[in-house]
């Protein structure tokens, strides 16, 4: 049985990988950093994001798709500005929402979002070099190729963290 308590304490230690998040050209105030913990369990991810969209609209909670992407660049074009992220991380060419870098979606709260959470579809060393991206709206984990989330807002480039 997993001891939870030894398990948090995972995060007093340093990530393996980080990805530092900046906003798209419509979006310059998002900011946010996620964090990539190598464990015998799998991989823990913790994200943290403030500068999302918001809305007023009751019943309509902003939801944003979260997936790891198989570029290393958060370059592209003025129509696309983070088009060289390329699609999403699948190495075992799964369909979607089995691909290895379809994550759990972040939940807007005033604009901030935080979300940690346990996955074996890839080892830390499996995404340095990758990107990380939210999307618009959330995924609706059915639609092929890949989930229907909107387009890109945001982006980072999973680097190895050095200072460990």
């Amino acid at each position: 049985m997993l001891d939870f308590i030894n398990f948090l304490s995972l995060f007093n230690r340093k990530p393996q990988a980080y990805a530092n998040i900046h906003g798209g050209p419509e979006y310059p105030a998002l900011r946010g950093r996620v964090l990539f913990y190598q464990t015998a369990f799998g991989v823990i991810v913790s994200c943290e994001v403030s500068g999302l969209p918001t809305t007023s609209e009751v019943c309509k909670a902003p939801i944003f798709a979260l997936h790891i992407h198989s570029g290393g660049s958060c370059t592209g074009t003025e129509a696309d500005p983070f088009s060289d992220a390329l699609t999403h991380y699948n190495p075992k060419d799964c369909p979607h929402p089995y691909h290895a870098g379809d994550l759990p979606p972040l939940f807007g709260s005033n604009g901030v979002a935080f979300s940690s959470f346990l996955t074996n579809r890839f080892s830390v060393s499996e995404v340095i070099g990758k990107t990380i991206i939210i999307h618009s709206g959330p995924d609706d984990f059915g639609s092929q190729p890949a989930g229907n989330a909107g387009e890109k807002i945001a982006c980072g480039e999973i680097r190895k963290n050095i200072l460990i």
